[in-house]
């Protein structure tokens, strides 16, 4: 992707935060599942960390052996496919940086933008640990990310994640919304932080914090609605690995259904195969 098209891409991602009305942003694994989500209108989409690691036969998240996790070459030559297979922004899951200095988060965030990508989240977990950074370096890492996307003169949509309203990681709202603004201050765009999802806590933290929020749907309850919480003050709604677990789900059904009665009327509607070779013409 030349640097004219990634400079678009940023511009339109970036528009989307400053929009009216919040939007929707599916989590594509490959170039097929972006070309499809793509094809649906959705105006961006999300790469999912989860949902590429499983494709390639490894963990994701609460990952304690590293070599079982997708490395950092690995993971963006997913990110280069996906980004080129498709004409709308694509947000990269960079997870907590590949790296815990600022230093190593500004790399990473660097690679995003030459790599094609419209915007990108950074966590504050620190990886192969259950637990988040000391919020000083957390927000010095932000910073640093902030500062490569000025000195690349683009409009790189920085995502600053916390993940301290995360069950197992005991944080408060209150904690969420002191790391937030703290994020925003250093120079991130839009706020994530997976675990919140009720109505209620959405209107808390979009009125608590000072800038645009993304919403995980569906990680912990599949009730719940998207158009709901952009009415509750969300900016963009993703979807993480869900839709990439229930793929899978769906494969793993067809397969016992195959083994165990020899069944291949597998419930799910197909798209036809030429449907598909219409989509990815």
């Amino acid at each position: 992707m030349d640097q004219k098209k990634r400079g678009e891409m940023a511009t339109r991602f970036m528009d989307l935060h400053k929009a009216a009305q919040g939007f929707i942003m599916p989590n594509a694994w490959d170039p097929g599942t972006a070309r499809l989500l793509e094809a649906e209108g959705f105006p961006a989409l999300g790469s999912t960390s989860a949902g590429i690691a499983f494709s390639l036969g490894k963990q994701d998240y609460n990952v304690t052996d590293p070599t079982r996790g997708v490395q950092k070459e690995e993971m963006f030559s997913c990110l280069a496919k996906i980004a080129n297979a498709v004409s709308i922004p694509v947000n990269g899951d960079l997870e907590a940086g590949y790296g815990d200095t600022p230093d190593a988060v500004a790399n990473t965030v660097h690679l995003a933008i030459e790599t094609g990508l419209a915007g990108g989240n950074i966590e504050d977990k620190k990886p192969y640990a259950g637990e988040l950074y000391d919020e000083d370096l957390a927000v010095e890492r932000i910073a640093a990310a902030a500062e490569a996307i000025r000195a690349a003169g683009t409009s790189f949509v920085l995502t600053a994640r916390t993940d301290a309203f995360r069950p197992h990681l005991s944080g408060t709202l209150e904690t969420v919304v002191r790391r937030a603004n703290r994020f925003l201050e250093a120079g991130a765009t839009c706020i994530f932080a997976p675990g919140i999802e009720g109505p209620s806590t959405i209107k808390t933290l979009a009125k608590e914090v000072d800038g645009p929020i993304n919403i995980v749907a569906g990680l912990y309850s599949p009730d719940g609605n998207a158009h709901d919480m952009i009415n509750a003050g969300a900016q963009r709604i993703s979807l993480g690995g869900s839709i990439a677990r229930s793929t899978l789900g769906y494969v793993r059904q067809c397969a016992r259904g195959l083994r165990d009665d020899g069944s291949f009327n597998f419930p799910a509607p197909q798209i036809s195969q030429d449907d598909l070779n219409n989509l990815f013409a």
